[in-house]
């Protein structure tokens, strides 16, 4: 007997066929509320760290245009699930409408860039990364004023390692830092090197932070827990989640923009 997932997939597989076919407007109309929990999913994610005015429903709202170009542009031929194609790309539509509301107010942004320069001056100079004192003290405020300004600054970098980068060789598609869709029939030289070497990148500057701002980045991303969990977890609040997480964000940040210049 056929289970419901079995017969989800064969009917979603029979849309695709339909829509590449003929291009029918009801076919593609079927795909977005088939993957519409996908743009949920995404939206429900980003809004756990967004201000409270940042409304859900606008999010999805984002991201379904993010999931109707996903649906024009995939290629079913290619070995790559549809989810791991859309993922991305729902997420750059939600945080490109974001960033044009401009929604983080310029001294969030203003402190986060000082504490950048403040965090790579430190790194230079310590040979390691500095500590909250530290840092506190090169920019001349208390500890207990540097963990609000990264909790301020954690809601505008909670998406640091989904950083969208353009992709000309993709045809002007973005792709994320860790993004790692290879076409297994015509495989790109330089574009695999490309992404291994932003992968190496990446995973030198995670083993650098320290060890709680490690786990942070490892339950966040990679397990996929909520700051309320990994709080649980590490037995601290949520807010000092949000600050390790902001501040291993800065770090990655800095670290890759050092590499690059």
């Amino acid at each position: 007997m056929n289970t419901d997932a079995e017969l989800k997939a064969v009917e979603l597989r029979e849309l695709w066929r339909r829509y590449h076919c003929s291009d029918e407007g009801r076919a593609k109309e079927a795909l977005v509320l088939a993957y519409a929990p996908l743009v949920k999913y995404v939206a429900g994610r980003l809004h756990s760290a967004l201000p409270a005015h940042v409304q859900e429903a606008d999010l999805i709202s984002y991201g379904l245009s993010g999931l109707t170009g996903a649906i024009e542009r995939f290629d079913p031929s290619r070995e790559v699930k549809f989810e791991t194609f859309a993922i991305p790309r729902v997420r750059g539509a939600i945080l490109d409408e974001l960033r044009a509301l401009d929604w983080v107010p310029r001294t969030v942004r203003a402190r986060a860039r000082e504490l950048e320069r403040a965090n790579v001056k430190l790194e230079g100079r310590l040979l390691r990364a500095p500590t909250d004192e530290e840092l506190a003290a090169e920019l001349a405020i208390t500890v207990e004023e540097l963990h609000q300004a990264l909790l301020e600054i954690s809601r505008s970098t909670i998406v640091a390692l989904d950083e969208l980068w353009n992709a000309p060789e993709r045809g002007g598609d973005q792709v994320s830092l860790i993004e790692t869709v290879a076409d297994l029939e015509a495989p790109d030289p330089q574009e695999i090197f490309d992404v291994l070497e932003r992968r190496r990148r990446i995973s030198e500057a995670i083993l650098a932070l320290p060890d709680r701002e490690r786990l942070v980045i490892a339950l966040y991303y990679y397990e996929e827990l909520t700051l309320r969990e990994i709080g649980e977890v590490l037995r601290v609040t949520e807010s000092r989640v949000s600050q390790m997480h902001a501040k291993a964000a800065l770090r990655l940040r800095s670290k890759l923009a050092a590499e690059l210049d």
